[in-house]
């Protein structure tokens, strides 16, 4: 195979050797994900600015169901991401995406082609009081900045957070294509991942290549934790279970696990994860207490997590409002402390 293309692989926990299926791409591939309740169908990002769904029902074809092209608005710079919207009211199945050309777009699966909507163009935010000239304010000003990472609430759906090359991140709405509705600056390098809390409507994290992972409240454009890890953070990830457990790897090769209801300055977990390769990216199996990373190598590790990080199957489950309550008695600031940053 070139080394230009891309592979997709599909594996079960209970044969890790073999792929049950793979699929290769005339570009590398940069993002996935499956669909939340059509389990068959896999959205692609490429590297060329590709996104195409595949069936995995059917077996013996290689080739993708959708695929954008030119014509259809495909993205001119690599898709960072893919993600399905799992708005269940929405007629025709549709994924977002989001690339370095500065655009985030929505897919819809028509009946016979993939049709491109424009979500929003991230313009790039630029101080006046630099001393600009008005020329190269509007330069600057109607630039596009490249696309990271994006994540939707899980509470309102309209909502949805963007992670850009220059290390901000901006607080977008459906319904209001053309402006942000904030812009928090915390990062000065790129934000690889952002992730809205599963359990708190306005809690999210991000994580940079300036080697730090931040914590913030919607309400707030100041992050209310900062973890330095000393190395550039790939991912992050909040655990499905818990407001307060959160895990991420770094370029060297590290896994690390969070529960701040425990230990709110550090890690309570810390594992090698990959031998003298990067570790990308990181995931929560939404049923079993696994975590997989994955490097940039192409490999792919799988850990079993340890009763004190997991809920266990013969331990009381909390309830979503109780697991709401917990984040707030843990990260979530004061009545007093969201009083003194309105007033500064």
């Amino acid at each position: 195979m070139k080394q230009n293309t891309g592979l997709i692989c599909c594996y079960t926990i209970k044969n890790p050797t073999w792929p049950e299926y793979s699929y290769s791409t005339e570009s590398g591939v940069m993002c996935l994900d499956f669909h939340p309740t059509h389990p068959a169908l896999l959205a692609v990002g490429l590297y060329d600015g590709t996104v195409m769904v595949y069936d995995i029902r059917i077996k013996g074809n290689n080739k993708p169901i959708y695929m954008s092209s030119v014509r259809t608005a495909k993205h001119t710079d690599p898709v960072w991401q893919v993600r399905w919207n799992e708005d269940e009211t929405v007629k025709d199945l549709n994924f977002y995406s989001i690339s370095s050309d500065g655009r985030v777009t929505n897919w819809s699966l028509m009946k016979n082609k993939l049709e491109a909507e424009e979500v929003i163009k991230l313009r790039l935010v630029v101080d006046e009081n630099k001393g600009l000239n008005e020329n190269k304010k509007e330069t600057f000003l109607y630039g596009l900045a490249g696309g990271m990472c994006f994540d939707f609430n899980n509470y309102d759906t309209h909502l949805f957070i963007v992670g850009t090359e220059e290390g901000k991140i901006h607080l977008c709405s459906k319904a209001y294509a053309g402006q942000y509705l904030e812009t928090y600056e915390g990062h000065y390098l790129a934000v690889y991942s952002v992730k809205w809390n599963k359990y708190h409507p306005k809690i999210f994290l991000s994580c940079s290549a300036d080697w730090t992972i931040k914590m913030w409240n919607m309400d707030i454009a100041r992050p209310l934790m900062t973890f330095d890890m000393s190395f550039a953070v790939g991912d992050i990830q909040w655990a499905p279970f818990s407001s307060t457990v959160f895990s991420a790897v770094t370029s060297d090769g590290k896994l690390y696990v969070w529960d701040l209801h425990q230990d709110k300055h550090t890690h309570l977990c810390e594992h090698p994860a990959m031998k003298k390769a990067k570790a990308l990216h990181v995931c929560f199996n939404y049923e079993d207490p696994i975590i997989l990373v994955g490097d940039e190598r192409g490999g792919v590790n799988s850990f079993k997590l340890s009763n004190s990080l997991n809920k266990g199957p013969l331990v009381y489950v909390p309830t979503k409002d109780e697991e709401k309550e917990k984040a707030e008695d843990t990260v979530y600031p004061t009545s007093e402390e969201l009083e003194l940053e309105k007033m500064n």
